[in-house]
Formats: structure tokens, C-alpha cells, sequence
């Protein structure tokens, strides 16, 4: 089984960086540990201050694409609200249309029956010598 050569790389670069800072400090341990703490201090400086979304650009950027979403939204929420209203319309006359159909065959339906009423009723009184 094979092991990983990482731990041996990272112990590599921790004992080169140590190296280095003591080198540059002339051996004194108290004056390379400041200049290891300068130099973190530094990267992480540059580091940050290259990070997207840092300081007042940023901020103006997060309130334009909100001001975005937010009229995307109500730009969206509007139209459906309008189809909606237009899907209510469209039900009610066709509602309004239905009744009035049925309404109507209704009508020509008692107008038949009546008719036939009618016509039978005279039929049988002619039988009992009623006389139309």
C-alpha cells in the first residue's frame, strides 16, 4: 500500500520557510518570527483587498442587482396577476354564455311540451265529445 508524500512536502516547506525567515533575520528567532507575522500580515492585505465583493464597490453592486431581482419580480408578479384577472373574465362569460344556453333550450324545451300538452289534450276531450 502506497502513502501519501504530502505530509513529507508540507514538512518540506515549513522547514525551507523557517529556514528562510532565520536566514534573513541573521539567526535571531524573535526578529524572524516578526518578519514571518509582517510578511503573513501582508499577503493576507493583498489577499483581501483582491477578493470580489470587498468594500464600497461592492456594495453598490449588491443594491443594483437587488434594485434588478426586485423589479424582475415585481415585473413578473404584475404580469401574472394580469392573466389571472384576464382567465376571470374569460370564465365568467363563458359562464354568462353557458347559462344563457341553457336557458334558451330550456324555454324551446317547455314550449314543446306545452305544445304537445296542448295537442293532447285536445285529442282526449274530442274522445269524451269536447269539441275543439
Amino acid at each position: 500500500m502506497s502513502r501519501s508524500r504530502a505530509p513529507l512536502a508540507f514538512g518540506l516547506a515549513a522547514a525551507g520557510g523557517i529556514g528562510y525567515y532565520l536566514y534573513s533575520a541573521g539567526g535571531d528567532p524573535k526578529v524572524a518570527q516578526k518578519k514571518a507575522e509582517a510578511d503573513a500580515h501582508r499577503a493576507s492585505a493583498q489577499f483581501k483587498s483582491e477578493l470580489p465583493g470587498r468594500g464600497e464597490q461592492a456594495r453598490k453592486d449588491a443594491e443594483k442587482y437587488g434594485t434588478e431581482a426586485g423589479s424582475k419580480v415585481d415585473s413578473a408578479l404584475n404580469k401574472s396577476q394580469a392573466e389571472l384577472q384576464k382567465a376571470a373574465q374569460d370564465t365568467e362569460a363563458y359562464a354568462k354564455d353557458a347559462k344563457a344556453a341553457a336557458l334558451k333550450k330550456v324555454d324551446e324545451f317547455d314550449k314543446k311540451v306545452e305544445a304537445e300538452a296542448s295537442k293532447a289534450k285536445s285529442g282526449i276531450s274530442s274522445w269524451f265529445g269536447g269539441g275543439k
